[in-house]
């Protein structure tokens, strides 16, 4: 897919934004003084949550509510086909060929975690490499880093262009060696805005005889995504940045995969049979699912699919396109400001510095304006390093966002600039 697809669809931002109730509020109200109108910014951090996902949690909890699976009562079967229903609307939305191959967690980080330590602990051993790139979240290093320290795995890093692009020869040059079993890697990166040609990579990793895992915390929030067709072994996304509700992420496996993995943690819902003697499991995905599960997060997070399925992620895609070029225009012009990540391909995310000016001042200062950024290192502490920054504001665009609050951002950016003139 090419991930730079935009659409001609009809896209009415101000009935979206009539959709979330949250925008309508006032910021730093204070007696005799009004508050300002709050542009929210901070989309690459979690996103704000429409009507219809708000509702579908409470509506659920005070008609519907009852735990999930093995109940015979009425109850109990009502929740269990409302939760395995967002596994169905997931499939649909990553384009998964079975529902069978999603599984369900406490967040993305999670699914790294389950990831490294299910088919990491059980598929790697010493002397195997991994590739990742320095783009990459904490939550895409670190467990990696743990299962290095039990298995003696080695870690290979691909380096970015000074645009912020993947150094796509250099990938190729690591993924030279026979012992590179993974490569794990971002597909939209949360600090530079950067896509990675997620198609490309997985052909690379593939025809090295490596599997191919993509963080999709940032890309499917921002365009259409289909594991298929860019031949994914695994995806992982999370629901906070898709209008959902935080405690719930997503881990998209091949079914093979699924299968040749070990449980990742042991508890209820995940056995078949339990004795003193032996324990046996579910059939996948269940089988790496323990314990009750986050069933009012997965019923927001089903509400948030359909909710940005009715818009057209395509049409999303387009929106935050426009916003992103005015934006950048702008925010271009103003002296002394240095935009980090200018990859032609990149999601409506904006990571800056301003000379002589320390980014928490850049944050506390537009802020003050009603602007709210997000400032500091992003986990992704490697990437600041490589752009030679201890710190940046980032400023990330949604679905409800507007030109007017990017004039907003633009303007209180300036102001910023000026006062530290």
């Amino acid at each position: 897919m090419d991930t730079r697809i935009l659409t001609n669809a009809p896209y009415d931002v101000e009935k979206v934004r009539q959709d979330f109730p949250i925008l309508t509020r006032l910021v730093h109200e204070k007696p005799g003084r009004p508050g300002k109108p709050l542009v929210y910014l901070d989309n690459a951090a979690s996103a704000q949550k429409p009507r219809a996902v708000i509702d579908a949690m409470a509506n659920f909890m005070a008609h519907d509510y009852s735990n999930v699976h093995r109940g015979v009562h009425y109850l109990s079967q009502v929740a269990t086909n409302l939760y395995e229903a967002t596994r169905v609307k997931t499939a649909t939305f990553l384009n998964a060929p079975s529902p069978d191959t999603i599984v369900f967690t406490r967040s993305a980080t999670e699914a790294f975690n389950l990831v490294a330590s299910s088919w990491g602990g059980a598929h790697l051993k010493a002397g195997d490499e991994i590739i990742l790139s320095v783009m990459e979240h904490h939550a895409n290093i670190v467990p990696w880093q743990l299962l290095r320290s039990r298995t003696g795995i080695v870690i290979k890093v691909a380096p970015v262009l000074d645009d912020g692009t993947l150094d796509l020869e250099a990938l190729a040059r690591l993924l030279e060696s026979p012992k590179v079993k993974l490569v794990s890697i971002t597909h939209g990166s949360n600090v530079l805005g950067t896509v990675t040609p997620a198609a490309e990579i997985a052909r690379m990793a593939h025809a090295a005889g490596a599997k191919v895992l993509f963080d999709g915390s940032q890309a499917a929030v921002h365009m259409p995504v289909d594991v298929q067709a860019i031949d994914a072994d695994f995806y992982i996304m999370t629901g906070h940045k898709l209008y959902g509700p935080t405690g719930f992420g997503v881990l998209y496996g091949k079914a093979e995969l699924l299968e040749s993995m070990p449980p990742y943690q042991g508890g209820g819902d995940m056995i078949q049979t339990v004795t003193f003697e032996e324990t046996t499991f579910r059939e996948v995905p269940h089988r790496f699912e323990a314990g009750t599960p986050p069933i009012v997060e997965g019923i927001g997070f089903g509400a948030a699919i359909d909710y940005v399925t009715a818009l057209s992620m395509g049409a999303i895609h387009a929106h935050e396109q426009r916003l992103l070029a005015y934006a950048t225009e702008k925010l271009q012009a103003i002296d002394g400001l240095r935009i980090i990540g200018t990859s032609p391909t990149k999601a409506a995310i904006l990571s800056f510095t301003i000379e002589g000016v320390h980014p928490h001042d850049i944050g506390t200062l537009v802020d003050r304006a009603g602007v709210a950024v997000r400032v500091g290192r992003h986990c992704a502490e490697p990437l600041m390093d490589r752009f030679g920054v201890g710190a940046t504001a980032r400023a990330s665009f949604a679905l409800y966002n507007t030109e007017a609050e990017a004039d907003a951002l633009v303007d209180a950016v300036r102001a910023v600039r000026e006062f530290f003139n």
